[in-house]
């Protein structure tokens, strides 16, 4: 791989982590596949002004939906832990010694995920299991609603890990009538469980992408478990979002993904950047 300050890769995560130096990056955040089984949906849609549209806004003026296009990827690996497990072996190679893993899962494999990180990184390197809480979608009848996600923190080597609690965000106490005045301004560093909406339907944020995470997830972490300078590494990178994170801190980034999709998301995310290297696509093709 060249030593260029930002990369975005096109292709199989293995072969390209397998050809990366040993301790070459400083944070690994990943959001693998959560193997439901479903083929992930994701339509965009926009309003345009109709008489006889579906919807009813400002003044009463009617609005008709308009379908733009709908992105699909399948979610299903026979051997889950087969496919992950080669994968983590080589992302806790090229971590540095002072790095951490984030691994962003769901309730359906995170505890199969968590014995197979406690064999390839140490049970001793195990940091946190992160809790991201969000209210959307369906509620089904028969069982307590799933709306959370989980995320494995493991470290390189634990006590010599990178952990800026100043670097990260404040949030309102839930009682702020029960601490000091200077402390209600300042706000309290997250605990491991974070409440924080999704990407908002209609938001600038949002690319259309099936899977895309919130920026604010993604700064948390980067805030806290990097140095401004340091390279962080996604090898699922999907819509980008490490990357735009890694912009805004100061970070550098290697971003890898197979789909098409996601590399056409990318390169329309970053349109307007000429510090990025694109490997095995040509972005000026892409869409």
């Amino acid at each position: 791989m060249r030593k260029t300050s930002n990369q975005i890769y096109f292709g199989d995560n293995l072969p390209l982590l397998k050809e990366m130096k040993a301790g070459a990056v400083h944070l690994i955040y990943i959001d693998p596949p959560f193997n439901t089984g479903k083929t992930q949906t994701m339509t965009q849609v926009r309003t345009v002004r109709s008489e006889s549209g579906d919807r009813v806004g400002f003044k009463g003026r009617r609005y008709e939906t308009v379908e733009v296009g709908t992105q699909k990827f399948g979610d299903l690996f026979d051997d889950y832990l087969g496919f992950l497990e080669p994968r983590l072996v080589e992302a806790r190679r090229v971590l540095a010694e002072t790095g951490s893993i984030y691994v962003h899962l769901d309730y359906r494999e995170v505890h199969y995920c968590k014995v197979l990180m406690d064999s390839i990184f140490g049970r001793d390197c195990f940091l946190n299991e992160i809790i991201w809480a969000y209210d959307y979608g369906g509620r089904p009848r028969d069982r307590w609603p799933a709306k959370h996600d989980n995320i494995l923190v493991y470290t390189r080597n634990l006590g010599m890990h990178v952990f800026d609690r100043e670097a990260v965000e404040r949030i309102p106490y839930m009682a702020p009538g029960l601490v000091s005045a200077g402390k209600a301004a300042r706000g309290k560093l997250p605990t491991d469980t974070w409440w924080h909406t999704i990407v908002p339907t209609s938001g600038s944020e949002r690319t259309g992408y099936p899977t895309q995470k919130p920026v604010g997830i993604l700064k948390r972490v980067v805030a806290a478990s990097s140095r401004p300078g340091d390279t962080v590494l996604d090898f699922f990178a999907g819509s980008g979002t490490t990357g735009e994170v890694c912009f805004e801190l100061g970070r550098r980034f290697i971003l890898i993904d197979e789909s098409e999709q996601a590399l056409a998301v990318m390169a329309k995310r970053f349109a307007d950047r000429s510090d990025i290297d694109w490997i095995g696509c040509d972005p000026a093709a892409l869409g």
